[in-house]
């Protein structure tokens, strides 16, 4: 609120009058007192004697008669009347009849009540700055957007609302998701021509649930369906809608639809809807009652008594498999699209919307960033891109070159790099730990290829073997899941032959972690054991508390004796074959480790230049 003269004097004229009244109440009367009280004083033995030989005149008597000013004229006084100050004891019942029988003319003054006025000042601050809060309060709110009832209007919706599609996105600036946006294209004709459908008696879907990981782009789509279809766009969150005041939730439902009523036709976008719509009555406390209650009315108004034409909910979560079953069903969210992570191909899609406004090197090709990048979101695309940017800020470059990339890649996967280690025993430790991981990868026929080895520390680990996928592998067979567990068991296999078993250190703890569940999934989720073809392990497990507890094991216990015995010889043959790998390569093994040392990384291609000199590299599937 901007500050003037007239509002400053507005607020100081309540404090102003407040604190004239106490100084009338308090200060005044003891100024007016001050002024009759004299200067000089006089013993109480001196003021009777005064008073015998007939020289005190007037006697006005203070403070409950305590004290007392005497007008007395005397040859002492130089014959001139003056006032003086006597303290009176506290027992003097002969005084007031000395005073009558020598004729002075006597005044007694009653004391004020400061307590009183204090508890009447009290009583008018307190009401007085609870005004000016108030008008202060509504001044404010006045000056705002939301105009003086802003304040009460917290169970109002607070949607991002656009009257025009103003989001600047289209589906060309959405890629790797080629899938999902023929499904939206649909989505738009309803809305831009539904002739075409209801001539047919086709009706427009009321709901579209966006499934996937984050980062995957479900926001992003949803508002380039609002752009395509030049319509007007609500997005909010799920977590908006809960508030601890039960009823608000509920409220802000009515209100959004309400206001899409009027605008229809519409997109209404909520994103994270899993924050509302969770399944109700979950856990052993039971639900939550506010949530309940907005779920509840977020049911209605999809598909309720009265309907919503023309309004589209798309909701984008990614947890579908906590949402209520009610919220599921066809007539509210007819239609689930997963939204997955991009293959190759997406990749590529997206490294090239996000590169139109990189300045990257020309020898730069995003085919190898595409290919070394499996797993990643479009959002860790464009952070890929964003990081290797401001690396080659950095460096003072003029534009982003491969090696800018990769440090990016190993930035976001591995860390930030850290200090390099000193040449020393423990250094060296960590040289053939990688380069057993490296060597045995290479040297079998169903595992990936070596991207890079290097000693540079990143985040928690102290050195990285980096393998490349040669493509996208929905499906892994049996061989492929044994080479990943000898690769992983390579680093601790090449201390025990090069240093012994006194000299086996903590290094592979992640590695083993890694071997023990690939191993388990092969027992008891995959079938690729002697049990047999048995799914024993559910892999979805309910995230509800108190749901499921008192459910049994799937399989008995002596079937439970056999998966830890498969499990173990599944480990130990593959441990044994990955210990004959390292003492049949242990020449290679030492040159790799002194060239480590030295470079601090080697290649993928360099790396395999030196073994294809000792040894044959298999073929890769």
């Amino acid at each position: 609120m901007k500050l003037s003269w007239k509002n400053l004097l507005l607020w100081s004229l309540p404090i102003i009058i407040t604190f004239f009244f106490i100084w009338q109440g308090l200060f005044a009367p003891i100024a007016n007192e001050n002024n009759n009280i004299a200067n000089s004083r006089m013993t109480y033995g001196r003021f009777l004697e005064y008073l015998d030989m007939g020289w005190v005149k007037k006697v006005d008597i203070y403070d409950s008669g305590h004290t007392a000013i005497i007008e007395a004229v005397g040859p002492e006084l130089g014959n001139r009347i003056q006032k003086i100050r006597v303290e009176l004891p506290t027992n003097a019942p002969e005084l007031i009849s000395k005073l009558k029988k020598n004729n002075v003319d006597l005044d007694a003054h009653p004391s004020k009540n400061t307590i009183a006025i204090w508890n009447l000042v009290g009583n008018l601050l307190f009401p007085i700055l609870l005004i000016i809060g108030l008008i202060f309060l509504f001044r404010r709110s006045s000056n705002t957007s939301g105009g003086p009832g802003q304040a009460m209007s917290f169970g109002k919706s607070k949607a991002l609302f656009q009257m025009e599609a103003k989001t600047g996105i289209v589906f060309e600036d959405v890629a790797g998701i080629d899938e999902a946006k023929e499904e939206f294209e649909e989505i738009v004709t309803f809305l831009k021509k539904p002739e075409y459908f209801t001539t047919v008696g086709a009706k427009i879907p009321k709901g579209v649930l966006l499934i996937g990981p984050p980062g995957t782009g479900k926001t992003l789509l949803a508002k380039a369906i609002a752009g395509e279809a030049d319509v007007p766009f609500f997005s909010i969150s799920g977590s908006e809608f809960v508030e601890m005041f039960v009823g608000v939730g509920a409220s802000r439902v009515r209100d959004l639809f309400k206001k899409a009523k009027e605008n229809a036709p519409c997109i209404v976008f909520i994103d994270e809807i899993d924050a509302v719509g969770r399944q109700r009555g979950t856990g052993i406390g039971g639900g939550n009652d506010e949530r309940e209650q907005t779920l509840n009315q977020l049911l209605t108004e999809m598909d309720g008594f009265e309907g919503n034409t023309g309004i589209i909910v798309i909701a984008a979560t990614n947890r579908a498999d906590i949402l209520d079953s009610a919220l599921l069903r066809p007539g509210r969210f007819d239609r689930q699209v997963m939204v997955n992570i991009p293959d190759f191909k997406g990749r590529l899609s997206i490294l090239q919307v996000h590169a139109k406004n990189k300045k990257i090197n020309k020898d730069v090709s995003l085919n190898i960033i595409a290919r070394r990048t499996p797993g990643f979101s479009g959002a860790d695309l464009a952070n890929l891109l964003n990081e290797a940017a401001i690396l080659t800020a950095r460096k003072h470059k003029e534009n982003i070159t491969l090696n800018e990339i990769d440090n990016a890649i190993d930035r976001i996967v591995a860390g930030m790099e850290g200090t390099p280690l000193i040449d020393s025993k423990s250094k060296r430790l960590i040289a053939y730990h990688e380069i057993g991981h490296a060597i045995v990868g290479t040297l079998l026929k169903d595992h990936e290829n070596v991207q890079k080895v290097t000693l540079i520390p990143r985040g928690q680990a102290r050195g990285l073997t980096w393998f490349t996928p040669a493509e996208d592998q929905n499906l892994i067979s049996r061989a492929q899941i044994k080479a990943k567990i000898m690769g992983a068991l390579g680093g601790r296999a090449a201390e025990e032959i090069v240093f012994g078993d006194a000299e086996v250190t903590t290094g592979a703890s992640n590695d083993l972690q890694q071997v023990t569940s690939m191993a388990r999934q092969m027992v008891t989720r995959f079938g690729m054991s002697k049990i047999g073809p048995l799914s024993l392990e559910n892999e979805d497990s309910n995230p509800f508390l108190g749901r499921g507890m008192q459910n049994s094991n799937e399989y008995s216990d002596e079937i439970a004796i056999k998966i830890d015995k498969q499990i173990y010889d599944i480990i130990q043959e593959c441990h044994q074959k990955t210990l004959e790998i390292i003492k049949n390569n242990r020449v290679i093994i030492d040159k790799l480790v002194n060239i480590l040392i030295e470079k601090e990384t080697i290649d993928g291609n360099e790396f395999r230049q030196i073994i294809s000199q000792y040894t044959e590299i298999p073929e890769k599937n």
